[in-house]
C-alpha cells in the first residue's frame, strides 16, 4: 500500500516566505504566530498636512480686581474727544452772547477819541479793559460751575459722562467693595484741572495709561483711585 508522503513540521514562529512571497500582514494571525517587524528608513517620519499659518487669538481682556474688563486707550480718547465737543458748544453759548453785549452796550458807551480826533477823556484801563476782563472772568467762572457739576455730580451718581456713556464706559474705583462717591470724583476734577496749568502736564495724564500696569490708570486715576471699565451700556 502506496504511504501519503510526510511534509516537515514548519518551524517556531511561523512559516518563512519563500523567495517571492509576500510577507504576512500585521495584525492577528491564525495559530499563534508573530507579526513581522515594520522597518522605517533611517530619517522618514510620516506626511503632515499643512493647515495654514497659525490664527492669531486675540488676548483676554486685563480685569479690574472685580472682574471688569478695562477700557482700551481708544476708547477712552474717543469720549473725551467727545466731552470736549460738550463743552466746545457751551463756551459758544456763553461767550457769543457775552461778546455782543460786549460791543453793543459796553464799547460804544466808552468815548477813546474826542470829536477833533485827539484821546478823549476816557480811561482806556477803567472804562474799557476792566470791563472786558470782568466779562472774562464771569465767562470762566461760569464754565468751572458747569464742569464741576459735569464731571463731578454727575459722575459720581452715575460713573458717567456723556461721552463715556456714548462710548459705553463707566468709572468705578479700584477697590470693588467701595462705591464711587462725590470725594473721589473731585479728586479726578481736581487733578484734570491743575493738570491743564502746566506744559505738557495734561498730555502725560492722558498718555499715562499706555505704560501703567496693571490698571492702565492716568495719573488722576490714580490720584482718586479708580478706573475705567468697558460696560454693556
Amino acid at each position: 500500500m502506496t504511504q501519503p508522503p510526510s511534509y516537515p513540521t514548519p518551524p517556531a514562529g511561523g512559516p518563512r516566505p519563500t523567495t517571492g512571497g509576500v510577507a504576512p500582514q500585521p495584525g492577528p494571525h491564525p495559530h499563534g504566530y508573530a507579526a513581522p517587524p515594520q522597518y522605517a528608513p533611517p530619517g522618514y517620519a510620516p506626511p503632515q498636512f499643512y493647515g495654514g499659518p497659525p490664527r492669531p487669538v486675540a488676548p483676554p481682556p486685563t480685569l479690574t480686581p472685580g472682574g471688569q474688563p478695562l477700557a482700551s486707550f481708544s476708547d477712552r480718547l474717543l469720549a473725551m474727544l467727545l466731552d470736549a465737543a460738550v463743552f466746545m458748544v457751551v463756551g459758544l453759548v456763553l461767550t457769543v452772547p457775552a461778546a455782543i453785549i460786549f460791543l453793543v452796550v459796553i464799547a460804544p458807551e466808552v468815548d477813546l477819541f474826542a470829536p477833533d480826533g485827539s484821546l478823549g477823556e476816557a480811561d482806556f484801563v477803567r472804562d474799557l479793559l476792566l470791563p472786558l476782563l470782568w466779562l472774562d472772568l464771569g465767562i470762566i467762572a461760569i464754565s468751572l460751575v458747569l464742569a464741576y457739576v459735569y464731571h463731578v455730580e454727575m459722575m459720581f451718581k452715575s460713573g458717567q459722562t456723556f461721552g463715556k456713556k456714548m462710548m459705553k464706559l463707566r468709572i468705578v474705583p479700584l477697590d470693588p467693595t467701595r462705591s464711587l462717591d462725590r470725594r473721589a470724583a473731585a479728586k479726578r476734577f481736581l487733578v484734570q484741572q491743575l493738570s491743564g496749568f502746566l506744559p505738557g502736564l495734561s498730555y502725560l495724564d492722558g498718555l499715562w495709561q499706555l505704560w501703567d500696569k496693571p490698571w492702565q490708570q492716568c495719573l488722576h486715576d490714580k490720584f482718586a483711585q479708580t478706573v475705567v471699565v468697558k460696560v454693556s451700556q
